[in-house]
């Protein structure tokens, strides 16, 4: 990429190069990073004669290379990521906030009485338990986490939303009562091959695995108590996931699919 480089040109080569690392999205992944160096909304790239030049060319150069060499998310390099109707901070000390999360955050709103007391667990961005705040101000809503960096990101994200969230560092539940629990715990199991490298380079791994079958952190959630369980699991994990609800004393589960038809969040009612 030259000086005066028009839009079109600098996304072609950049979406060659990023599609040569794996990326499912290369054509996405280079329209969001070329409008993010240069400022604006991604839908303008095409609305105006603009070129990429000076130093906005080292810039995409270098975004570009992080992302097809490096493997580095694309949310990590603009550092945020959109989460249902928040636009969150996000980088290296947190999960990237994903959509099949919104179905535990729709099971919530659907199912959490007015005012009830919810805890996130592993809350890491805040993404959950800031999302069921924006939407349900009547909800007490709480975030734990075990790691203090993700809570450093999930603080910050909070006062930039103007949302009160209460956030402490627990290993999983901190003292209750809860009336409704919800978690996006760790669900991979460690040595996953279809884990992309990407996220294996980059995101952070106490946030990503848990034990060789990956329900290692599942199986302490469900000996927690409260009126309604809400878990996000993996591919295949859902059934085993309930009956294991069941056992710790949950006397009604339910599994509810993803967009995708993946078995995604178990509900379980005490």
């Amino acid at each position: 990429m030259t000086r005066g480089t028009s839009i079109r040109d600098a996304l072609h080569g950049a979406q060659t190069a990023i599609a040569a690392s794996g990326s499912d999205t290369p054509r996405l992944d280079a329209e969001l990073l070329l409008a993010h160096v240069l400022g604006v909304e991604r839908t303008r790239l095409f609305l105006e004669d603009r070129t990429v030049e000076g130093p906005a060319v080292r810039r995409f150069q270098d975004l570009v290379r992080r992302r097809s060499v490096g493997r580095e998310p694309v949310a990590y390099l603009l550092g945020r990521q959109g989460f249902r109707h928040l636009d969150l901070v996000v980088d290296p000390r947190v999960l990237i906030p994903r959509p099949e999360t919104e179905h535990a955050v729709e099971a919530v709103l659907e199912l959490a009485p007015s005012g009830a007391r919810v805890i996130d667990v592993g809350t890491g961005s805040g993404a959950i338990a800031l999302a069921l705040k924006h939407e349900r101000p009547d909800l007490r809503v709480a975030g734990s986490d075990v790691s203090a960096d993700a809570l450093a990101v999930a603080r910050a994200n909070a006062r930039r939303l103007g949302l009160e969230v209460e956030l402490v560092e627990a290993d999983l539940v901190p003292a209750g009562p809860w009336d409704v629990i919800v978690s996006n715990p760790p669900y991979v199991a460690v040595d996953d091959p279809a884990v992309a490298p990407g996220v294996r380079a980059h995101e952070p791994h106490l946030a990503l695995y848990a034990g060789a079958d990956g329900l290692d952190v599942i199986r302490r959630l469900v000996a927690a108590r409260a009126g309604v369980l809400v878990l996000e699991v993996g591919e295949g994990q859902a059934d085993t996931v309930a009956f294991l609800a069941r056992a710790a004393g949950y006397v009604r589960t339910e599994v509810r699919a993803d967009l995708a038809g993946i078995d995604r969040i178990v509900v379980a009612w005490a």
